[in-house]
């Protein structure tokens, strides 16, 4: 999508504070590549003085901090230690004070400090820890969701499945006493709540928390008697529930049309009524909410390789926010102001500040140790699919100019029903340590990616390496026509989702020379049979115990023997998402077909490893890899 005359306009008056940066005097290191700082959870004070969000980086092992700035001057303060993690800052509702989950005493609890400055203080004393927590509107109380002190210990105990005492349960604490009561109610797993009004909770919950499908219902809870009362069953799956600033209505973000993820965002009354699909006009996926206006709904939109903010005015068109650069997180003020986290292939993420007027300005300097490195070029465009369907892409160009043809990687996103985005996140470092070693990165969004409608991303269902795989090829082929690329250096990889399609592809053809496979599925009814929630799995295949035929047919083992691509194999000992033993069986099945192959596992890492000095590792193997196999020059 084109830059608009407005974009084009706050490009030139960001240009001397931007992350943009210039030439490089030597490669990209994997280290350099992985040192940059994620924003998320952005939160403005009820005054708008002061802004809370959550920074994380691989040098800090991916563990989240909270850091306060002050919207005025940019200065910042962070309130965790090095060695310790911190989240989900919440402001009370009359602004004295901030709330986060840290882990400073040792086990995750709910902290508090003045607003005003200060030591944080822990609130709660949770055997387990707390998983999340919500402010009540009079600021006298919050509620926590923790598992009860009486629990198994997963770590020492015998883990029986299933146990209704290993669920977490409701709990309010009073701030000033801290003294705690438990509103839990047995037979019910609650996923997410939010305070109604002062007296009463809104619930994300099931009444079946053995059954591994999507069951959840909206309930409300009296904080007076513990009694839950049915509201609503929006379509499943949904999540991100809220509630009005009035307390009168609520909002989940749900599917318009059965579709395998949450997506659109419905709104709907307390006290029983239909829901309405408030989005469903942009034709666009809701990433993220924000309502802290009666009449007004922000929200965050998927729009392809770019996230957009959204104004949706009750009985009114959406309203599209222009904003020069991908939108990563984002919160409003109570006067209009609006507060992100900005990116694009070019521009690492930093925090900006859009006043009423529509003036843009950055806050601070988040990103710090990138001077003089360069981040390669990249170039979105759309192709048709071999049926017409149009496919977008990115392909990234070598950060420094190379005579000839190019060796080139075809870098497959996670999911399915996930996508590209503009912006600077571990896939995109992946890609640009690539770009600045010689390769041409190929980052395709096909059908089953999130984005581009409903019907999109549906299309893919019971259809893993059908229509999905062809688009892939089909905008690799169109690459290559363009001139630039040699094909006789090809490579492919991805994590996830996006490493199940490099297995799939190394048993479709041999044109690619080279495979990485990162925690990604070989077998789909051992996966189905080992995996955590399947609930996902089965909207797509159903059960393997029903259609077997199905999961043979989307699973890389039941081809394998065509198999000829040398394979890098990576994955976490722990992951509990793609267990451990798909990597295993893909390992093993090539090593018997002779077929070249390395397997490297990372203890105590789970489907997303986070330490950085094995993120660091894996990026040094990923380029070797490469190299030994693309020869690149």
């Amino acid at each position: 999508m084109r830059a608009t005359l407005h974009q084009i306009a706050c490009f030139a008056a960001l240009s001397a504070c931007a992350s943009s940066v210039v030439a490089a005097a030597q490669p990209l290191s994997a280290e350099q590549a992985l040192a940059f700082i994620r924003i998320s959870d952005l939160h403005f004070s009820p005054d708008g003085a002061q802004l809370a969000y959550v920074a994380s980086s691989y040098r800090w092992d991916a563990l989240p901090r909270v850091r306060i700035v002050d919207t005025a001057t940019g200065s910042t303060h962070e309130l965790t230690p090095a060695g310790k993690s911190a989240r989900s800052p919440q402001w009370s509702p009359d602004g004295s004070t901030l709330a986060f989950l840290s882990n400073l005493g040792g086990k995750m609890q709910v902290h508090v400090i003045a607003a005003s400055g200060g030591e944080p203080a822990e609130l709660t004393a949770q055997r387990f820890g707390v998983e999340r927590f919500h402010w009540s509107p009079d600021g006298r109380s919050i509620a926590y969701l923790a598992k009860d002190d009486s629990a198994t210990d997963e770590g020492s105990d015998p883990r029986v499945a299933d146990q209704d005492g290993n669920l977490a349960r409701l709990w309010v604490v009073d701030v000033k006493s801290k003294v705690r009561r438990n509103l839990g109610r047995t037979g019910y797993r609650i996923d997410d709540f939010q305070w109604a009004d002062a007296t009463r909770l809104l619930l994300a919950a099931t009444d079946k928390p053995r059954v591994e499908e999507f069951t959840d219902a909206v309930y409300s809870l009296s904080t007076a008697d513990g009694i839950f009362n049915l509201v609503a069953q929006p379509p499943q799956p949904f999540d991100s529930l809220l509630t009005s600033p009035d307390g009168r209505e609520f909002a989940v973000r749900s599917t318009g049309a059965n579709g395998p993820i949450a997506r659109d965002l419905f709104i709907g009354p307390l006290h029983g009524g239909a829901l309405r699909n408030t989005s469903a006009v942009t034709g666009l996926a809701v990433a993220d909410v924000r309502w802290h206006q009666q009449a007004t709904v922000w929200t965050l939109l998927i729009d392809g390789f770019y996230n957009r903010i959204f104004r949706l005015p009750h009985g009114g068109a959406p309203v599209r926010v222009e904003l020069p650069l991908s939108v990563a997180a984002f919160d409003v003020s109570r006067d209009g102001v609006l507060a992100y986290a900005g990116e694009d292939f070019e521009h690492l993420p930093e925090i900006y500040v859009r006043d009423r007027d529509g003036a843009i300005r950055q806050l601070g300097q988040v990103q710090q140790g990138w001077e003089g490195i360069a981040l390669a070029t990249t170039r979105i465009f759309h192709t048709a699919g071999t049926d017409g369907t149009p496919v977008e892409a990115a392909l990234m160009q070598p950060a420094e100019p190379v005579a000839g043809t190019r060796p080139l990687v075809l870098l497959v996103h996670g999911g399915p029903a996930a996508n590209f985005s503009a912006g600077y996140g571990w896939q995109a470092a992946w890609a640009q340590l690539l770009a600045a070693h010689g390769y041409q990165v190929l980052m395709v969004n096909p059908r089953g990616s999130n984005g581009y409608g409903e019907a999109f991303v549906k299309a893919n269902r019971a259809d893993w390496g059908g229509g999905d795989y062809r688009d892939l090829i089909t905008v690799l082929d169109a690459v290559i026509a363009s001139g630039g690329t040699d094909s006789a250096r090809l490579g492919i990889g991805g994590w996830s989702y996006g490493g199940e399609m490099a297995a799939w592809a190394i048993t479709q053809t041999d044109r690619f020379k080279a495979a990485v496979v990162g925690a990604g599925v070989f077998d789909q009814q051992a996966e189905f049979e080992t995996e955590d929630r399947p609930a996902g799995d089965q909207w797509y295949f159903g059960t393997p115990w029903e259609h077997p035929e199905v999961f043979a047919r989307n699973s890389p083992a039941t081809y394998i023997r065509n198999a000829r691509t040398p394979t890098l194999i990576l994955g976490g000992e722990d992951d509990t998402s793609n267990p451990v033993g798909q990597s295993k069986g893909l390992y093993r099945a090539l090593k018997h077909f002779g077929v070249e192959t390395e397997m490297v596992l990372y203890p105590g890492e789970g489907h997303s490893p986070r330490r950085g000095e094995y993120n660091i590792d894996m990026f040094e193997r990923i380029l070797s890899w490469y190299d030994r196999h693309l020869a690149a020059q």
